[in-house]
């Protein structure tokens, strides 16, 4: 079952069993809106990227995204830049893949980040949305959806962070700026 999730909402990446989760995929989703010109409808190509952050004791030590598709110690993965969305219908457009096992001991926390690298804002964009799916079944657990209307080009989406033996993903939600994951660091150092 998954949840809907709101800015500051935790939840436990445990399967419904007890088990633990050991592989996530954090997708995206979005498709351009629509723009009423002159000869009617049209829509203008938005670029979304999607970033996973790596941090071991609130230092930034390596990053996946467009340029980087597989984390340094190969726990994380890019699956692709898609340039200009989907149809909206629920697929990801992007996604990260993390092996939790497999994510070194030092890594205590994996922040995602959304941005429009063409710069767009987030009110051109329809139908957006990142979610956290159960890489082993497909099932998805949290989705968190981006609502219309914002002037901003970059979200702050969620971490999973280390929790006992286990991890716990929650929700961060913070509109930012910038066309990279670079321009997002002082954003995101608070959420640490």
């Amino acid at each position: 079952m998954s949840v809907n999730l709101s800015k500051g909402q935790g939840i436990s990446l445990q399967k419904s069993d007890g088990g633990t989760l050991t592989a996530v995929r954090m997708g995206l989703g979005w498709q351009a809106a629509p723009r009423r010109g002159l000869f009617g409808k049209r829509t203008k190509e938005i670029d979304l990227d999607a970033s996973a952050v790596l941090f071991a004791d609130k230092q930034p030590v390596d990053v996946v995204f467009f340029r980087h598709l597989v984390s340094d110690d190969g726990s994380v993965r890019h699956t692709g830049d898609n340039l200009v969305g989907g149809a909206g219908q629920g697929g990801d457009d992007e996604a990260i893949l993390v092996d939790l096992q497999r994510v070194p001991v030092h890594i205590d926390q994996i922040v995602f980040t959304v941005n429009s690298f063409t710069g767009q804002t987030f009110a051109e964009v329809e139908n957006a949305f990142c979610r956290i799916v159960d890489e082993t079944n497909g099932q998805e657990m949290a989705r968190y959806t981006l609502t219309g209307g914002g002037q901003y080009t970059a979200q702050i989406m969620a971490k999973v962070h280390r929790s006992g033996s286990g991890w716990t993903m929650t929700a961060i939600g913070t509109p930012a700026n910038g066309r990279t994951f670079q321009d997002l660091m002082p954003t995101i150092t608070p959420h640490l």
